[in-house]
């Protein structure tokens, strides 16, 4: 008869640069932070103490409660306002003097982002414990694949990493292939890595009536609608997708009765002054009446949008999984996006969407025309991508966290 494998019941997670409760799409807020509020929020549920830390920048409370075992806890470092993420590394001494105040009682640390995993690894060594991290983005990763216009990560970053990967218990990673990059680009151990997939709200995302979801937000019956949905910023390349509705119209100029394309997202980071490049690139390819620019959506309002869709474009330089695309597959809708990183994984070629390699418009422009107009292969699609997206959950995400903090107390304790 085998025992019952033990867990930590009590975690302290730490996100610096941004909390769990900040509006995704809105500043650095992003799937890094759904990411947390959900893996928190689940582990919660099935009664785990989690602490999630985070820098307070705003005078809201100093602690929130999620459920019944999740607070987020606000920790003082700098002013409480926003500081801009190339700021935060000083910060990082106060920050970790102040969590450490707090640590009493707490079984091990899961740390998020490099920054977080800087002040994870100060501590874990300091109270001796247990380190889990998850990267979200490798700094390695994404200066092999930087875009027009992207400013590569600093040095400083890329140390860091390298600090922490050689210093954490277990390292989680989205796909297979983040493993592998893990590996490939920072030395981590196979043994030292666990996959944990990432999930999706199944309850917000979900089959939905297009008809009446055009209806309610003014959107015409017989568009031919694609939709991005991201922070406007280099590495998400909206205007990859510009670029592309304007040679479908060039190629075809009776499409420009019906094709629109919607962008959904705010600016942000240090590039945020790019997204001004926007308007005069629609203008100067003669689509400022295809494209609609809205600022982000509340994730209610977000999955009528995705609703709305007929495609959904993710050409992003490079994702570690690709929330949005899997948010828009739950809602069933096909996807279109660039052959990179966690996105393979996210999207199933051929079968629930297409993989478009490099960000050349025309390439990009016969993706999306194979999507719009074989009302065969959309509906295929579309079936498909409900059905692959349905097999993603959080709690399936909370599951395999767990499975990671085991492995780090286990190795925690070998070490010792």
């Amino acid at each position: 008869m085998t025992s019952a494998v033990e867990y930590p019941q009590r975690i302290a997670m730490v996100s610096v640069h941004t909390s769990p409760l900040a509006e995704p799409g809105v500043g650095d807020a992003g799937g890094l932070n759904v990411y947390v509020a959900e893996v928190a929020r689940r582990l919660g549920e099935r009664g785990i103490e989690v602490d999630v830390f985070t820098r307070a920048e705003d005078d809201g409370p100093d602690v929130v409660e999620v459920n019944e075992h999740t607070r987020v806890v606000q920790v003082e470092a700098g002013p409480r306002s926003p500081v801009a993420k190339e700021e935060l590394p000083a910060l990082l001494p106060a920050f970790t003097e102040a969590l450490g105040r707090r640590l009493a009682g707490h079984e091990l640390l899961h740390s998020h982002y490099w920054l977080s995993g800087l002040v994870g690894l100060e501590l874990a060594d300091r109270c001796g414990l247990p380190l889990v991290h998850t990267m979200h983005t490798m700094a390695r990763v994404k200066n092999t694949a930087l875009g027009q216009g992207q400013t590569p990560e600093p040095a400083v970053r890329d140390r860091g990493e390298a600090a922490i990967v050689a210093g954490a218990d277990v390292l989680t990673a989205n796909t297979v292939d983040e493993a592998a990059e893990l590996e490939h680009h920072y030395g981590a151990q196979p043994e030292q890595v666990v996959v944990v997939p990432p999930g999706v709200d199944l309850h917000t995302f979900h089959p939905c009536n297009q008809p009446k979801s055009r209806a309610q937000l003014g959107v015409g019956q017989d568009d031919q609608v694609v939709l991005f949905v991201g922070r406007i910023q280099p590495l998400k390349a909206p205007d990859v997708l510009v670029r592309a509705v304007a040679e479908l119209v060039d190629r075809q100029p009776g499409r420009r009765d019906r094709l629109r394309l919607i962008i959904i997202g705010s600016p942000s980071g240090p590039q945020s002054e790019w997204s001004r490049n926007l308007v005069p690139l629609v203008e100067s390819l003669g689509v400022a009446d295809l494209v609609e620019l809205r600022p982000h959506s509340p994730r209610a309002e977000l999955f009528r949008w995705y609703c709305v869709a007929d495609v959904v474009g993710v050409p992003s330089h490079n994702e570690s999984f690709g929330l949005v695309a899997l948010e828009a597959q739950a809602c069933g809708r096909p996807v279109v996006a660039t052959d990179v990183g966690g996105l393979r994984h996210a999207v199933r070629d051929g079968q629930t969407g297409l993989l478009v390699r490099g960000h050349e418009p025309g390439a990009w422009a016969d993706a999306l025309a194979a999507v719009l107009d074989d009302p065969a292969t959309h509906a295929r699609l579309g079936a498909n991508a409900a059905a692959h997206a349905s097999r993603f959950s959080w709690d399936n995400s909370a599951a395999a966290t767990l499975a990671a903090y085991h492995a780090a107390t286990v190795r925690r304790g070998a070490s010792r």
